[in-house]
Formats: structure tokens, sequence, C-alpha cells
């Protein structure tokens, strides 16, 4: 169009334009009105105030309904840079909070670029304040703009015991909230270790959501639209334990100045009785809103005696004569071995004009009197016996054979325990021995690994798999994946997997002969010295050589009681505890 025509219709096209800019002008009011709520975000940043509503933590029973960890209300003060008031009265506000103003401004300033913090989002100006402290600052909290008290919860321990096995809780790390999208935000409190772990999800609780409504100068008015925006926080779920909080006290009173573990079972079910790891520590003093958790927490981490490590399940040792149960057991069910075969010892095992020795006892002509003695001569042939059961020039194959047993009984790999951390052991195979005895040198043969047939050499369990081979033996070959859950309080079921049997291929009448033999080592074997009258208690020792220091050896101990019907299985180890 040219400049003539325009201005020849100037006045349809003005009224043009100005129909056009019209039209543009309402669709962006319509835009930031009804589609675009950036304008209408900010205006409620300045006016709503979000808060995050914690739920509370599902508390932890023993089986008999004992609780063993309830919650403790403590509050962190939250703070929202933006809306503070710059003539506050600052040394009121540090004493009403017990701080001084170096703190007051360490905590208030931030590293803004970080993007970790932002000037309009509340954040934690000071944890774990005590419920007085709360009550003090919350008389006078209307002079003070742009700060609130958040309610937490802090966790007891009531007996003061089973530290390891039930864990504690700590603030959430970084890397937690990165890994974790949407799960948790900074300031949030996760389950560390043991139990607080393992059940982390369950116990954890959904957070709620409120929303405040503000006057023009950060006051608070009421809820926002009446509290129709909120969300309730849903509290964690409540578990009952398979513990006996009143049995696991007594074995730490026993383990006192000990170091080592000790397990106790229900055969019948596989719930983990009692789950001991010494030294151990008061679990309230890694309470959150305990003032000296920070140099508690240093103290225990650089103990020589490492309390924070748990014995029961992450430790793994030699097994000892304990041992020799396995060995009797596959040998008669892999056929090389008769239970009433006879085995000469004279104070030892002699082979290629070396002696493995044996303490006096008489020659043994059975396996229950070889258990009953602990005969190191019979077993260590009984152990060839497997190893050589396809011909003495091919280890591999009976060693084979012998470590799928082992597998059976739950050695070797993970038991699964709701319990983090848990260790595999050790089982060794006929290809790392093939690794380190290679055929070019010569290879390996039955008598290389001789000190497996007695529990020593590569061979390595927890105290929770000596626990759970006993109350296999206490079942007649069969076991439940021990556990440390019982129930919930509301009644959700615990998972399946705790309630699927695991059966050996060894046959009942073996492990009938191995429960005589156990008997009489409490009748008149080597735990004669620990018999019940009343009680008719099957069990095993175990002297376990310490190759770092030979003048100082381990004990353990494993059995079951009763003898038919059985109601606990036990494993005990202790770390140079000797004879």
């Amino acid at each position: 169009m040219s400049l003539k025509d325009f201005y020849k219709n100037r006045q349809n096209n003005i009224q043009f334009i100005f129909a056009a800019a019209a039209v543009l002008l309402l669709g962006k009011a319509v835009h930031l009105q009804l589609i675009d709520s950036t304008y209408q975000d900010r205006a409620q940043t300045t006016t709503i105030e979000k808060n995050m509503v914690y739920p509370s933590r599902g508390l932890l029973y023993d089986r008999n309904g004992k609780m063993m960890v309830n919650n403790r209300a403590m509050y962190d003060i939250m703070v929202t840079y933006r809306q503070l008031n710059p003539k506050m009265d600052t040394a009121k506000l540090c004493q009403l909070l017990g701080i001084d103003t170096a703190t007051f401004s360490a905590n208030i300033q931030k590293d803004w670029r970080s993007g970790r913090f932002t000037k309009s989002i509340p954040f934690i100006f000071l944890p774990n304040i005590s419920v007085e402290t709360y009550g003090r600052f919350q008389e006078c909290l209307h002079e003070f703009p742009g700060f609130n008290a958040q309610l937490r919860n802090a966790r007891g321990y009531t007996y003061g015991c089973g530290a390891q096995m039930l864990g504690f809780i700590g603030e959430v790390s970084e890397k937690q909230v990165e890994e974790n999208k949407g799960k948790y935000t900074k300031g949030d409190y996760v389950g560390f270790t043991g139990l607080e772990r393992a059940y982390e999800d369950v116990l954890k609780g959904s957070k709620g959501i409120e929303y405040i409504l503000k006057d023009n100068v950060g006051r608070l008015v009421g809820p926002y639209k009446k509290g129709s925006l909120d969300s309730a926080a849903v509290a964690g779920k409540d578990l009952v334990s398979s513990i006996d909080i009143e049995l696991q006290k007594f074995g730490e009173e026993l383990f006192a100045n000990k170091s080592g573990g000790l397990v106790a079972i229900e055969p019948e079910t596989g719930e983990i009785l009692a789950m001991i790891s010494m030294p151990t520590f008061d679990p309230n003093t890694m309470n959150i809103d305990n003032i000296h958790r920070a140099a508690e927490y240093d103290r225990l981490m650089h103990d020589e005696h490492k309390p924070f490590f748990d014995r029961s399940a992450m430790a793994k040792y030699p097994p000892g004569s304990i041992f020799k149960t396995l060995v009797a057991l596959v040998g008669m069910q892999e056929n090389v071995w008769e239970p009433s075969r006879y085995v000469q010892c004279n104070a030892g095992y002699y082979y290629g004009g070396k002696r493995y020795g044996c303490h006096h006892h008489p020659s043994c002509g059975s396996i229950q009197g070889a258990i009953q003695y602990s005969c190191n001569a019979y077993f260590f042939t009984a152990f060839r016996s497997i190893v050589d059961k396809f011909d003495f020039n091919r280890p591999q194959q009976g060693l084979n054979v012998f470590t799928q047993h082992l597998y059976d009984f739950g050695l070797g790999k993970q038991l699964g325990i709701d319990f983090p951390s848990e260790t595999r052991g050790n089982v060794p195979t006929s290809e790392f021995y093939d690794r380190i005895y290679p055929k070019i040198k010569g290879g390996w043969r039955s008598p290389t690994i001789l000190s497996n047939g007695i529990g020593q050499g590569e061979i390595q369990l927890s105290t929770m798999q000596m626990a759970n081979l006993a109350a296999t033996i206490a079942n007649r070959g069969y076991f439940y994946t021990p556990h440390l859950i019982k129930g919930y309080k509301d009644g959700t079921p615990i998972d399946v997997k705790y309630k699927t049997k695991h059966q050996t291929r060894v046959q009942q009448q073996y492990f009938d002969l191995v429960v005589e033999g156990m008997h009489n080592v409490m009748v008149a074997g080597t735990a004669r010295a620990a018999n019940i009258a009343d009680i008719e208690v099957c069990g095993k020792t175990g002297t376990v050589q310490n190759t770092q220091n030979r003048n100082r050896d381990h004990s353990v101990f494993f059995g079951f009681a009763p003898r038919n019907n059985p109601k606990i299985a036990i494993a005990a180890y202790v770390e140079l505890g000797g004879w």
C-alpha cells in the first residue's frame, strides 16, 4: 500500500490499528490471568508461606510389645531471608535461642549463588532446640518476621542397648538428596544404620504441606483458603521386631569387656531373638537432639575397638570346630563316610611327615563320638574322603560337591536378612584354589586344603551364619531366612521371603546322628561344664587358631535347645577368648 493510499483511507486504517492493538492487549491479559501463573506465584510468595509438616516416625517394639524406640518432640527454627525485619532486636532473639551474635551471623548468611539456598524459601536457621527453648521463642515469635518453628521428632532408646541392631538416624546427605529425587530435601532425617536404615521407607512416613496466610509485614494471619489446599502428614508404620529386648540386654551384660558377636534365632520361624555385637555403645548418644552427638560420633569412629562395626552380621571368622558338624553331614550324605567308621587318633593326624595336632582323648569309632570329643584326626580324614570322592588327582569335583552343600546351608552368600551390610563370609571354591595353586606348579590336592576340614583355612562365616547353621541342624535340614521383623502394628504382612522354607539335600537320619553327638558334647564332652540338668541342650565348642597372635585364640560355641522341638538356636563368637 502506497503512502497516498494510506492517507486516502486513513480513518479505516487507524481504526484497524487500534483494534489490532486492543486484541493483542486482551490476549496478553488472558495469558497472564488464565494461563501463565508466573505473576500469581510471585505474588503468593510474598503473602503465603508454604510449610513442610513432618510425620511422626514409626515406633519400634520388641516381640513382647515392649517399646524399644520412641519419639521425642524437638524443634527446628526456620527462617525466610526476604521476610526479615532489618530493625529487629537481634540481641533479644539470640538471648531467647541461647546463641551469640557470631552464631546468628553465621547461620543467617548463606552462599546464595550455590543454588542450595534461596532468599524466598525457608531454611533451617537453628536445628534441634529443646521444648523449653521453643516455649520462650514462641511467646515472642511475632517480634521476628521471617522466623518460625518447625516440629520434628528425635529418637529415644528405652533400654539403652542393641545400638548396632536398632541403628540411628541423621541428616540426609546431599548425595542422598540427589539420588532420591523428590524423596528427601535438605534437612530431612534418614535411617543411617540397623533397623532404622533397613526399614527407612516404612518408618519415615509421608510429609504434608500447610499454606499460611501472612499480612503485609509478614505476620501470620491464619490458614490460606481455610486449609483447603493443605495436605496432612502420614505417620510411619509402627514395627514389631522379632527381638526379645530383655534377652538382648542380658546377652550384652554377659558379653561385657569382650569383643565378638552373638546371635539367637527361633528355629521354627527364623525370627532373630537377639543380635549382639560387642563392644557396643548407648544408642541414646547418637540422638539428633544430643548436643554432644558430634563429639560422641567422632570418639566412637576413632575407637580402636570399632564399636560401630557390627560383629554379628558384618564380621567374618573361621568357624573352627563347629564346622565339623557340616563335614559329618556332607560325608554321610555323599556316601563317602560310614557313621560307625573308626579312626585312630594319636594326639593328631599325620601326613607327609607332618603332624596336625589334636587334644588328648579316646580314639573315635562313630560320628557321635567324634563330635563329642571334637577329634581333628577324624574330621581331617572325613574331609579328605569328600574332596577325594572322584579321585585323589581330581579334587576339584569333590570340592565342588562340598561347596554346593555349603551353599544349601546358606554359607558363602548373603542370607538375605533385613539388616544392611551383611557379609557373605567366604567359601573357597575349586576355581579359587586353581588360581593360587596353578597346575604348572603342581596344582593342589586334598592335603593342601586340609585345615578347612576343621573350620580353619580359608573358610569364613559370620556369627549370623553360624547361628543359622545351628537352627538348620535343630530343624533337621531346613531353615527360614533369619529376620528382625515380626510384623507391623497395623497388620501389614511381612515379606513372603521370610516365610519361605530353605531345604538342604541332607537326609534327616544323618541330622539325627549329628544331633546326638552335639547332645553328647553337653553331657560328657567339651561343653559339659555348661550343661543344664533339666533341659536337653545340643551344642558344639570350638577353639579357633588366631594367625595374628598364636598365644590368644578365639572361642566359638553354637547349639540349640531343647533337643526336640527346639525353641532357640544360638552362636557366640568371642575374639581372643582362648580355649
